[in-house]
């Protein structure tokens, strides 16, 4: 394996994010092609033990380092020889044992059989094997009745997993069953990605810290829970940032500290045009900024830049389009700056438990949730309903063109799981 340790890449171009010149209203898989194209990996890469790979990114494509298994062995416990058997009753004759641990000293001679356990390697001469339960033994002979085929009971070297098969791409997400993968395949450290430091910050005076002791001229800062324990859900490293005041000098206080501590920023509200619209201020006049106007509900502005080197996403401010547009968006992206390559969400298509009319120019994101085998919606699309995000358990996405659903139309649903999350 390569010693991919303290390989450092390329910083992203302050205009990664710049679109055409006379883009006006961007569709929402347009905007995903660009993101697609633009970014790439912003993480390191560290050798680690095996055992501390779980949930690591993989760094580069890994091989079997030996075959699985290295040598034809027994599936279970019983008794092996040579050859299948026909119809009718059979009687051989033991040879030594076989441990699970080992084989038996010496080739096992054609009409003769071997004790075998579950994993012991055949020795010479056996490619068969017997259930223990089907055999009766006595005075060191064992019957059974046939037939068996040749080869029962037994599994043949390599046949799961050949020596130098790739068996992990790069990019890949560690799970545990490819932990149990790669140690039974000599695998015992892995070139993984180092964990992406994702910034959450949120903005605006009308914020108050959850449990303060407010009046309700101010709302509570929901976003930022909301997103640190999204961006944990995604398998990267939160980092709160705290809540910037609206003066563009506590704006770029917050922008610096991230910047100093992360790989990428994540921030809600202030990502419009408008006067009190600090965070794109900030950018457009210190960084690098693009304001996109997509064509999605609940969203539409988002404003995408760079920051002392760092991409900075700034999603809108109403928590509702916030989760949306971090799922849609946020999610594929961040995952390439972690390495580990572009994710899609995983779509099912489900019968509709509702009646929908849309109109063309956006597409559309609903709350909802699947009951009895079809998908059930949000009472309410307002995107100021935070109470939808609990109730919901994934969306449903209908597309940029108009569109009729009926009851039992197929929708495209999508679980949160479906998301990664």
């Amino acid at each position: 394996m390569l010693k991919a340790s303290g390989l450092t890449p390329p910083p992203l171009a302050n205009d990664c994010f710049s679109l055409p010149a006379g883009v006006n209203w961007t569709p929402v898989d347009d905007a995903l092609e660009v993101l697609r194209a633009r970014l790439t990996p912003v993480t390191t890469t560290e050798t680690v033990p095996l055992s501390d790979a779980l949930n690591r990114s993989a760094a580069e494509d890994v091989h079997a380092a030996r075959p699985h298994p290295p040598r034809a062995n027994a599936a279970v416990d019983g008794y092996g020889f040579s050859g299948g058997r026909k119809a009718g009753r059979h009687v051989l004759r033991l040879t030594d044992d076989v441990a699970a641990a080992g084989q038996a000293a010496g080739p096992v001679p054609d009409g003769q059989a071997v004790r075998s356990l579950t994993g012991a390697q055949l020795p010479k001469g056996v490619d068969t094997i017997v259930l223990q339960e089907d055999v009766t033994l006595a005075r060191g002979q064992i019957a059974f009745e046939g037939p068996i085929k040749p080869g029962a009971n037994t599994r043949a070297a390599a046949e799961d997993v050949a020596a130098g098969t790739a068996i992990l791409p790069a990019g890949r997400h560690v799970t545990v069953g490819d932990i149990a993968l790669l140690a039974s395949t000599g695998v015992h450290e892995l070139a993984v990605r180092t964990p992406l430091k994702v910034g959450v910050l949120s903005t605006g005076d009308e914020l108050a810290e959850i449990g303060a002791d407010v009046d309700d001229s101010r709302i509570f800062a929901a976003n930022r829970p909301m997103l640190l324990s999204l961006i944990a859900q995604l398998g990267h490293v939160p980092v709160d940032l705290g809540a910037a005041r609206d003066t563009r000098v506590d704006v770029r206080a917050k922008l610096n500290a991230g910047a100093a501590q992360c790989d990428a920023i994540v921030t809600s509200g202030g990502a419009s045009a408008g006067d009190e619209d600090h965070l794109s201020a900030v950018l457009d006049e210190d960084g690098a900024l693009d304001l996109w106007r997509i064509a999605i509900k609940p969203g539409r502005p988002l404003a995408l830049g760079m920051w002392a080197g760092k991409p900075v996403f700034g999603l809108p401010g109403n928590p509702v389009a916030a989760y949306v547009c971090t799922l849609v968006f946020a999610r594929p992206a961040l995952s390439v700056l972690a390495g580990a390559g572009w994710v899609r969400p995983q779509v099912q298509m489900r019968p509709a438990a509702f009646s929908k009319s849309k109109k063309p120019g956006r597409q559309e994101y609903l709350r909802a949730r699947l009951r009895d085998g079809q998908v059930e919606i949000f009472a309410s699309e307002g995107s100021g309903r935070v109470s939808g995000l609990s109730w919901a358990e994934g969306l449903v996405a209908l597309p940029h063109e108009a569109v009729v659903v009926q009851p039992g139309d197929p929708v495209a649903y999508i679980p949160w799981s479906g998301f990664g999350i």
